[in-house]
């Protein structure tokens, strides 16, 4: 079992939300916990497009995500939102995919313009899931390069912000493990 899924809506292979969450999965499994990437371009083309939800990997997908004690959700800005391709995935999921999960999530985009996305598209969608968001974190591209795979994170003041969130996720799910112990 999982202890976190990170999952990319990243439709591309190389991109700076994949660069920033794969950063965000080593740190964590540099703290001990065990990390589950999960990307959109996992799913074949078809169960995407058929809304096959019955599909084994929808099914493989969803049962990582109950099993998880927290979520990160990272997806580039497009046109103002999220990417389709995340919807469509999101679409199949049952609708308490994250009930009681600690939520971070993660957003990229061209420029600051972009930066209400999070709190106008991707956080309530997280939330029509039951998933308890966190604040979450906007990066606008300059601040990332994506062929840093040690660490993508060019601008200080953005990587304190991101350190700062993950160290928040990382103590609520902690604070739920000690809830279910006692």
């Amino acid at each position: 079992m999982s202890e976190i899924v990170v999952l990319s809506g990243s439709p591309s292979e190389v991109s700076r939300s994949n660069a920033v969450l794969r950063y965000i999965g080593s740190t964590l499994e540099e703290k001990g916990f065990s990390v589950t990437h999960i990307s959109v371009r996992d799913v074949p083309q078809d169960v995407l497009f058929n809304g096959e939800f019955n599909s084994l990997v929808i099914q493989r997908i969803t049962s990582l995500i109950k099993e998880a004690k927290g979520v990160i959700v990272g997806t580039p800005v497009y046109k103002s939102s999220y990417s389709g391709i995340l919807k469509a995935l999101v679409d199949l999921l049952p609708q308490d995919v994250l009930e009681d999960k600690t939520v971070l999530p993660l957003m990229t985009g061209g420029s600051s313009s972009h930066l209400l996305a999070m709190e106008y598209t991707l956080k309530p969608l997280l939330a029509s899931l039951k998933g308890m968001n966190l604040k979450g974190v906007y990066f606008v591209d300059s601040q990332i390069d994506k062929r840093n795979t040690a660490n993508p994170i060019v601008h200080t003041n953005a990587l304190e912000r991101l350190t700062k969130q993950v160290e928040y996720f990382t103590k609520s799910i902690s604070k739920k493990q000690m809830k279910i112990l006692l």
